[in-house]
């Protein structure tokens, strides 16, 4: 299952790098960019999440707050926020409940082989809870700036 723009955004509570709970309930009123990665430290997830940072300011001046989601441990979490000078939190979904719930956990290809793991997927969040845009299958190089530019087109709408 794919969310669209205009659905809700599912509801989660998960632990950051620093085990206190994230509650999408408690972002309402200020939209969110929600980003699921494979894993912390990989090559292309490491670039995705530098970018990120390097665009946050961005964000930030628009009222968007970014949050990166793995099944990584807060451990892992921590040291991928340490050794890479990561502002923003990171998210532990162990089981990839939440993931499933946003269509970013399933059967890709890796390799040109069928795998089943997380989907590199991006969600724009608004402020009532509903996705305003998805983005499924993503290249991590430059992803960070499409999503800016999409955050600043929804802040002039």
């Amino acid at each position: 299952m794919r969310l669209r723009p205009g659905d809700p955004a599912p509801d989660f509570r998960l632990p950051d790098q620093d085990g206190r709970p994230v509650d999408l309930r408690d972002l309402r009123g200020r939209r969110v960019v929600m980003y699921f990665y494979p894993r912390d430290g990989t090559p292309g997830c490491t670039v995705e999440a530098c970018q990120f940072n390097d665009a946050l300011a961005g964000f930030t001046a628009l009222g968007v707050e970014v949050l990166g989601v793995s099944g990584d441990d807060a451990a892992s979490h921590r040291s991928f926020r340490e050794g890479h000078g990561l502002r923003f939190r990171l998210l532990t979904d162990a089981d990839h409940r939440v993931a499933t719930a946003y269509g970013a956990f399933g059967e890709r290809r890796l390799y040109g082989r069928p795998v089943t793991g997380v989907i590199r997927s991006t969600f724009l969040i608004d402020e009532e809870g509903r996705v305003a845009h998805a983005w499924y299958g993503v290249r991590a190089n430059g992803h960070a700036a499409r999503v800016l530019a999409e955050a600043e087109r929804g802040h002039r709408a």
